[in-house]
């Protein structure tokens, strides 16, 4: 049970930064930024509210992925642990070809 435990938490922690980018930049002047330290990104995004609209529901559905995984592991740890892999390769892929996708959309 205390694996179990442990995996919920990790999950957590790795969902917490993607909500709180998703809730606090959906309101920022500035674009929310795909890769850190991009200073780019500025000049390319025109609408910046509508790409931060975007850009924070894709981070909350990132972050939701997270916390289904961890739902997964406390329940069933094997189910946990293929969503958590399956979140870091196939999730994190189509989250990049969505975000090039946002990217285009609003450039």
């Amino acid at each position: 049970m205390v694996g179990n435990i442990i995996g919920l938490v990790s999950c957590l922690m790795c969902a917490v930064p993607f909500f709180i980018l998703s809730a606090f930049g959906k309101d920022s002047d500035e674009p929310i930024n795909f890769w850190s330290g991009d200073t780019t990104l500025k000049s390319k995004v025109k609408n910046v509210k509508a790409y931060n609209q975007k850009m924070a529901l894709l981070y909350k559905r990132y972050a939701a992925a997270f916390l289904t995984a961890g739902i997964g592991c406390l329940i069933l740890p094997v189910a946990g642990i293929v969503i958590i892999c399956l979140n870091c390769t196939a999730g994190l892929f189509l989250m990049y070809k969505s975000y090039r996708k946002i990217l285009q959309q609003y450039s």
